[in-house]
């Protein structure tokens, strides 16, 4: 028995076609899905052979994926009765598997058309039937020609129809089938571009390697001093800013997360910046190893990453004596050297078995066009298979990376916002950096410039910091000649002024979300009093009409900030400074995993998703009036009274989160 190949599709003109004919449409049947646009890179070639095995799958409609959000929401939001009281892994299967006439209908139809109740599988998940099965039987089946493609770059081919059928009883119940509309590929060559920045290739990064190097001798040698952190951010300037306590508690299940991706970190950075500033964190202490998929650290201190030095170094000062749990995903090729264009799925396989099979819009499973496949085909490729369920999530995770909203397909957005949505569920928080470049996204990216329309003046939104059920968090400074008892200013820094090119927190409103519930108000207010002197456009649906730079119907971004510029660090051996969204992220994520702390501490919850008591409470944050996040040939949005898309709802008062969140159940 032989899945769809390379070599079926070459011996396919020695082999006879066989086939249904697509029948006239009756009552009975109907279109399921039809290709509304030809594939740009993809060439139709000839019939698939008769007798080539296809790996069918059909996704199940799922149970209340509607629901989703009004689920999160009663156990997050302040004024329910079941705040933090979160769900299990099993009640969250069970509240969106299929419904059993569904699971009924689709088998019995099935069967009734051949084929045999011992050859199909049902998942775990309950989301999804696969079973093998000759071209010419699925055909049959669903009534479709099926035809090999082949991509341009000679390197892959796929399985698809341009359309397909299903009785009309039977669509309600089936969100899509594969292969069909949406292709199969089973052999392809990533491409060979290295990162040319530390991180992924395509996404939020840390700023990376200062213009210069801080000369031997740089006077701010008093660990404790306060009195120049305008010009250097250390631990003792990050506690005064925020009000934040020495830590004391350890409690088993609330170390703090961290994930990395083609970055490393290296103990002898980590070793100096403990010696430097944190003598009472001992030396030698390091994260417990998360890897994922053939990942491996540590590195030499020469191949140590600003971006996992960056995190590591904020976060243990805060945190410590409690640890850090290190999610280092992907083996070095698809990290580094054939970086691919998904991000994160295989991140959230680990930490949800489910996950990997999960069906939702018109996804199931890693995209096999976007997302690695595991065993690696590439030499000394980490061969096991792709790691699913195999690491609990940590209470809190801190994520510094991203890519533009406009990289990736809708609906692979989607599936994996609806599983930070799951997470949200069991009591997990997730927080994401909002981006590097203003209003903008990376460069590279959407376009050359990083800002979308033909004259790149619309502003680029970024993922997955656009998902409503995670963090956005921005960055602020503290600008020369202010201190750390002073509010801060938003992050922006012309290039040169330190950093080779320029840099400005990042944010925006989303293409693909509307504002949640939780947010209406605080936007709301924010157009009503602070309105932008930008046109606009309202939905997706209507991307760029009259003129228009942002979606003014689209979730804000971000929804809170931290300082994210100056920071000391020791990277390669040298005393140097970093920042970006990407510092202003762990920062956040340990305060929440401070509060964690207290609230289990008293027999409480972990607090899980964060946003909707934020928003109620936007008095336990600092307010940001000051600064701009330019791009996109514009001023950017301004920070103003209250929320606003350059740092959200503010910066962190721990004393007030604290004593909010201890109030809640």
């Amino acid at each position: 028995m032989r899945f769809f190949t390379i070599a079926a599709v070459a011996a396919s003109v020695a082999l006879s076609v066989q086939g249904a004919a697509v029948p006239s449409h009756g009552a009975h049947l109907a279109v399921h899905e039809r290709r509304s646009v030809p594939h740009r890179e993809w060439i139709k070639r000839s019939r698939i052979p008769s007798k080539t095995k296809l790996p069918v799958r059909i996704g199940l409609k799922q149970r209340n994926l509607e629901k989703g959000h009004d689920y999160l929401m009663d156990v997050s939001h302040p004024d329910s009765p079941n705040y933090g009281k979160h769900w299990t892994s099993e009640q969250v299967i069970e509240a969106f598997a299929p419904a059993e006439e569904t699971v009924d209908a689709v088998r019995d139809w099935l069967v009734a058309s051949g084929i045999s109740p011992g050859r199909i599988v049902h998942s775990d998940n309950k989301a999804w039937f696969a079973f093998d099965a000759f071209a010419e039987e699925v055909e049959q089946l669903l009534h479709a020609e099926y035809h090999e493609y082949e991509h341009l770059d000679g390197d892959r081919v796929a399985a698809a129809c341009d359309e397909y059928h299903l009785p009309t009883h039977i669509q309600e119940h089936i969100d899509y089938i594969t292969p069909g509309v949406k292709m199969i590929t089973t052999s392809r060559k990533r491409s060979t571009k290295r990162s040319s920045i530390p991180g992924k290739s395509k996404g939020v990064t840390p700023l990376g390697a200062p213009s210069t190097k801080w000369p031997t001798g740089f006077p701010f040698n008093d660990i404790n001093s306060l009195e120049t952190c305008d010009v250097l951010i250390t631990p003792a300037c990050v506690k005064a800013l925020y009000d934040i306590p020495t830590n004391t508690k350890a409690t088993p299940g609330n170390e703090m997360g961290v994930y990395e991706e083609g970055d490393y970190y290296d103990q002898e950075d980590l070793d100096l910046f403990f010696q430097k500033y944190t003598p009472y964190i001992p030396q030698g202490t390091h994260p417990t190893p998360n890897f994922i998929d053939g990942a491996e650290a540590p590195v030499a201190v020469a191949d140590g990453g600003g971006e996992s030095t960056l995190d590591m170094e904020l976060a243990y000062p805060i945190i410590f004596p409690q640890s850090l749990v290190l999610y280092q995903t992907d083996d070095y090729d698809y990290a580094v050297e054939y970086p691919v264009e998904g991000f994160g799925n295989e991140f959230l396989d680990a930490l949800d078995g489910s996950y990997c099979t999960y069906s939702a819009y018109n996804e199931t499973g890693d995209d096999p066009k976007l997302d690695p496949v595991y065993p690696d085909p590439h030499p000394g490729g980490y061969q096991g298979q792709l790691m699913c369920g195999v690491y609990k999530p940590t209470n809190v995770i801190s994520i510094s990376y991203g890519e533009a909203e406009i990289d990736l397909p809708e609906n692979y957005q989607r599936r994996q916002c609806n599983e930070f949505l799951k997470l949200g569920l069991q009591g997990h928080t997730f927080l994401y950096s909002s981006g590097d470049f203003g209003v903008g996204g990376y460069p590279g990216d959407a376009t050359s410039s990083g800002c979308l329309g033909p004259d790149g003046t619309i502003f680029d939104p970024q993922f997955p910091v656009n998902c409503p059920y995670v963090t956005a968090v921005g960055a602020t400074k503290v600008y020369p000649g202010h201190s750390v008892f002073e509010p801060e200013s938003a992050a922006n820094d012309l290039a040169g002024a330190p950093w080779a090119r320029a840099y400005s927190t990042a944010g925006g409103f989303s293409n693909v979300y509307a504002a949640p519930s939780y947010q209406q108000a605080a936007l709301s207010t924010y157009f009503a009093e602070h309105n932008p002197p930008y046109p606009y456009y309202e939905g997706n649906a209507s991307f760029g009409a009259n003129g228009g730079v942002y979606n003014r119907l689209g979730r804000g971004i971000p929804d809170v900030s931290a300082n994210g510029d100056n920071i000391a660090v020791f990277l390669n051996g040298n005393f140097t400074i970093n920042g970006g969204t990407s510092a202003a992220t762990p920062i956040f994520a340990s305060i929440i995993t401070l509060i964690n702390e207290e609230r289990l501490a008293l027999g409480k919850s972990p607090v899980g998703f964060i946003n909707p008591a934020l928003y109620s409470n936007p008095w336990v944050m600092t307010d940001i009036t000051n600064g701009s996040n330019p791009n996109c040939h514009s001023d950017g949005f301004s920070a103003v009274p209250g929320w606003d898309p350059v740092t959200g709802l503010g910066t962190p008062n721990f004393p007030r989160m604290l004593e909010m969140f201890l109030s809640l159940p």
